[in-house]
Parts: structure tokens; sequence; C-alpha cells
């Protein structure tokens, strides 16, 4: 029995099906080859592009402008890659999204001619938009296929151990640290929770408008590697002027923090920070739970206001611990639907499609087995309270929509999470890993619609609304404090059933919360997009996991 779910840590080979892509023979027919002149090497014809005819993937994939030559060193194999042009690169970006995209028939048919690779593929998405006008595709992305390989199967990036929270990418610019990662560059700097940005390297962050200036503040913002030294200052919370020199490194990612148990009157809380669905959590979880029910934890509170996704099968495994069995009573925990070409079936791997369960057990993510007789701990809860920003996405919305599709009360407290109920199988060619929207979810209600993000709400009117309390992120405490503003909140709520009342600032501040993020402004002197840099936390992938 096959059970099919997303995962952004796992990859797995996938064997794209024989003969898709659709009709026509211009730009697609297998390549007449040639030599190059001088080098011995074979290269095939450069194909053309036909409008409205679309190529077998198979015949264009792999053959690359620059080919990669040696051994990947994360599967041990030798590199796909062959001589091959950039025309190869954008036709099999085309015929791999008329193939697979989830609204395909909504993409541009464009010349390739006039973009260069990675310009195409950025047109290639849905330029329509939600019921309230936000874009209905805004996770379109590619990575460098050695940094993404880097990051999910070791959980590991270069920089410095900081969780940003950015507020404007152009002049006035705002950034702020949400959190550091323990043991990296900034956490053993002792650099707090709330600290403004407002000099790197002798540039000023907020304001600089020049070339120059901007491409400083790329460079160090994001280093390349680890090694690098650069020059920081902060105003701290407190609007204290501190000054680090960072050094930048191969910084883990742990995903759990804060695990501990809050008295909030006669009941104890349990609470915890999960940051991302990697398959690092799936032990700290477990730890966390079984804290938990030692503890005899009557509420729990999971913080999940940087969590931008990942693997949907710990999404699942992390619900049946909150939940357990006599809650589910066998119900499933998502229920994915592709385009129209594949109602039945699943695209990239022929398979039938079947619900994605409530996962009892351990997963061997190496290799995507199911450890049978290694049952999971679980709470046997039928409320919990989560804490939402809007980078709360993906993995951490299917999460919130599974429990409430199996009847356990979800209170939630902060603003409105980012409306990603869709994902993706992440897709290599000649060096880079594709992203582009497959496949959308529901629960075992079969309700999936929050495409504009689920919202806090004292009195809930629409059907993505939560009963919550609607809270800004408190930049001023540190997470997991009980005094933090949306902690502080659930912890009344848990003992009073209800939101506590705010001031006419905090009611200001709350109600910004629950509005759609403004898309960041970008422009050729803006610093990069966070949206792009941190994409991967936003992903829901696909692999198999094996009964």
């Amino acid at each position: 029995m096959k059970l099919w779910l997303c995962s952004s840590a796992v990859l797995v080979s996938l064997t794209l099906l024989s003969g898709c892509g659709g009709g026509g023979t211009s730009g697609g027919s297998t390549p007449n080859t040639g030599t190059t002149p001088g080098t011995g090497t074979t290269t095939p014809t450069t194909p053309n592009w036909v409008a409205g005819q679309y190529a077998a993937e198979s015949t264009l994939q792999n053959f690359c402008a620059a080919p990669r030559t040696g051994t990947d060193p994360f599967s041990g194999a030798a590199y796909p890659d062959k001589a091959g042009t950039a025309m190869h690169e954008k036709l099999w970006q085309r015929s791999w999204s008329n193939r697979t995209y989830l609204w395909y028939k909504e993409l541009p048919d464009l010349d390739p001619a006039n973009y260069s690779t990675l310009a195409y593929f950025d047109l290639l998405k849905s330029g329509n938009k939600t019921d309230s006008g936000a874009q209905k595709d805004n996770f379109h992305f590619y990575q460098d296929t050695a940094e993404y390989k880097k990051q999910t199967q070791s959980a590991v990036s270069s920089g410095y151990g900081i969780e940003w929270i950015f507020a404007s990418t152009r002049p006035p610019r705002q950034l702020s640290v949400a959190y550091t990662e323990p043991g990296s560059p900034a956490a053993t700097a002792s650099l707090g929770r709330g600290s403004k940005l407002l000099e790197v390297d002798g540039v000023d962050f907020v304001n600089d408008n020049t070339q120059d200036g901007v491409n400083k503040l790329n460079a160090a913002l994001f280093p390349a590697k680890a090694g690098e030294s650069h020059q920081f200052t902060f105003a701290d919370a407190n609007g204290v002027r501190r000054s680090y020199t960072l050094v930048s490194a191969d910084v883990s990612t742990v995903p759990v923090h804060n695990v501990k148990v809050l008295q909030s009157g006669n009941k104890k809380v349990g609470y915890l920070q999960f940051n991302t669905h990697i398959a690092a959590a799936q032990p700290q979880l477990i730890s966390a739970v079984e804290q938990f029910r030692t503890a005899a934890v009557n509420e729990l509170v999971v913080d999940l206001r940087y969590n931008g996704g990942g693997l949907l099968a710990l999404a699942s495994q992390f619900g049946y611990m909150v939940s357990g069995p006599n809650q589910i009573q066998s119900r499933y925990f998502d229920k994915l639907q592709f385009n129209d070409k594949y109602p039945t079936t699943d695209p990239e791997t022929g398979q039938p499609l079947q619900p994605t369960p409530f996962y009892p057990e351990r997963i061997d993510y190496n290799v995507g087995a199911l450890l049978k007789g290694q049952t999971l701990p679980n709470l046997s809860l039928n409320r919990i309270f989560v804490l939402t920003t809007d980078n709360t996405c993906s993995a951490s919305e299917a999460f919130i929509n599974a429990l409430r599709g199996v009847d356990v009360e979800v209170i939630q407290i902060g603003g409105k999470t980012c409306g990603k109920p869709y994902g993706f199988y992440p897709t290599d060619n000649c060096g880079t890993t594709y992203f582009t929207i497959q496949f959308s979810g529901s629960n075992a209600k079969g309700f999936g619609d929050y495409a504009d993000g689920f919202t806090p709400a004292v009195a809930p009117r629409f059907a993505a609304d939560i009963k919550g309390c609607p809270v800004a992120d408190d930049l001023s405490k540190p997470l997991g404090d009980a005094q933090e503003g949306m902690l502080k909140t659930a912890l009344f709520y848990a003992g009073n059933n209800s939101c506590p009342v705010l001031t006419a600032a905090q009611q200001a501040a709350a109600q910004q919360a629950t509005l759609a993020a403004a898309p960041l402004q970008s422009d050729g002197l803006a610093i990069r997009d966070p949206r792009q840099q941190e994409f991967l936390q936003q992903n829901l992938l696909r692999t198999e996991i094996r009964d």
C-alpha cells in the first residue's frame, strides 16, 4: 500500500511518466545531434518554440547550456546533465509546467527566445488573483540545486542563524530579529529578539539608496559561504545602539525551541515554539509530547508564528500526537488534488491518489518508510492554541486545517496566516531546482479554501475565520515568555475562554495583524525579497512513504 505525502526534507528520485507533455513535435521531438567543432562533444540541435505545441519533457530534460560534470555529493550518482542549450532548458520548463501546473490553462505561452532561462520561468505562472485581490500564485520559485539539497538534507545553511522579520525592503527599510538559532554566530553574540538593523559594513541600512550600497547590504545579509565577516549595528529592543562583528557559518536549524510547561490558574499549559517541518523535528516533537504527557498538561500552545512549512508527513505525525486515535477515528489528515489532467493519479508517479493519513508511527525519512511498532505518543487533546502570523504557512496551515477536519477545536491567537493550501514536487534540471504549484489540499471535511489565509476572529463569519484573538507579534519579550503578547493572550484564553480586553493601541495593532500582508516592494535598489530568500520554508513537497 502506497501512502503519498508532501516533504521538504526527503528527496527521492522521481521517474517522469513516459510520453508526458502533450502533443506537438516542433521544439521537442528527439533533437538531432552534431559534433561541436574543436571539442569532440556531441550537442543537440537547438529546438524551436511553436505556440500551442508542447514537446515531451524527456526530449528536453537534462540538456543543459552549462552541464555539470562529476558526481552529486548528496546522492553519490553521476550528474545526468548532457550538452544542450538554454532553449532546451526553457522549453523543458514550459512542457513540465503545461503538464503539471495546477492552473496550467492560465499560463501564458511566450516565446522563450525573448527571455533568459530564469526570467522565463518567472513568467510561467498564473497572473490571476484571489477573491481578496491578492496574487493567486505567490509561491513560484527556483533555487540552486546544491544549496537546496544542503538546506533540506542536512538542515544546514550558511549564515548567522538569524530569523529575520522584513517590513520593508527599500528605503526606509525595516528589518528586525525574530529569534536566533542556538549555538549560531548571532546567538553567541547575544543578539536579541526585536533588535532593528541600522547599519551594515558602514552602509546605512535604513536609507542608503545607491547601487553600491545595496550590493554591500545583500552581500552581508545573505553570505554565499561560511567564514565571511561583516559588521552590523542594531538598535536593541530598548532602543540602545549596539555593534557586532558576525562571521557566517554553516548553521544547523533547530526546529523546536522553548519546550516548557506553564501554570495558568489551575491549568498546566504545554508550550513549544515550532519553527519548521523538517525531519530533524521528529525526535524533538516526540520528546516534547512525552514531556507534556508526563506533566499531564490540560492545554497546549503551539507557536507557529515563524513556521513556513515543510514536511506534510511531519505535520500529520504531529497532528496525531496532539489529538490521538480516539479523536481522529480513522479520518484522514489531508487529501490532494492535481490539475484536471490527473483526476485520480499522481502526475509524477502515476500512482493512484490516496489521502494522507494521520501517521501514528515514526518515519525513517532517509528511506521514506514507516517504522512499524514505533508508535508515537499522543496527548488526546480536543482543543489546542496556535500562535500565528503571515509567516505561518503551508504545512503549518495544513496542520491547523487537518485538526479542524477531525473536530479538534483550534483557537488562533495572532495574525492572518499566509494562505497556501498548495504544494509541489521539487524538480531539478541542469543545477536549478524548480517549484511550481502542482496540487491543492483539503481536510477530512473537504475544506481547503484558505488561499487568503486563516484569520483569528472573536466572532468568526467566514469559513477561513477561526475562533480566537487578533494579537500583534510582540518583539519586546523573548519567545516562550509568559508575558509575551501572543502567549499571554493564549494563557488568558485558556483560563477564561475569552480574549482579554485590549487598549486602543493594542486593538489597532491587532487589527493590522489580521490584514493580508502587503507585497514587499522590490526594485533595482531594493535588498533581496526575503520571500524568495526564505521560500524553502513555504514548501509542501511530495515523496513516497512505504507502509
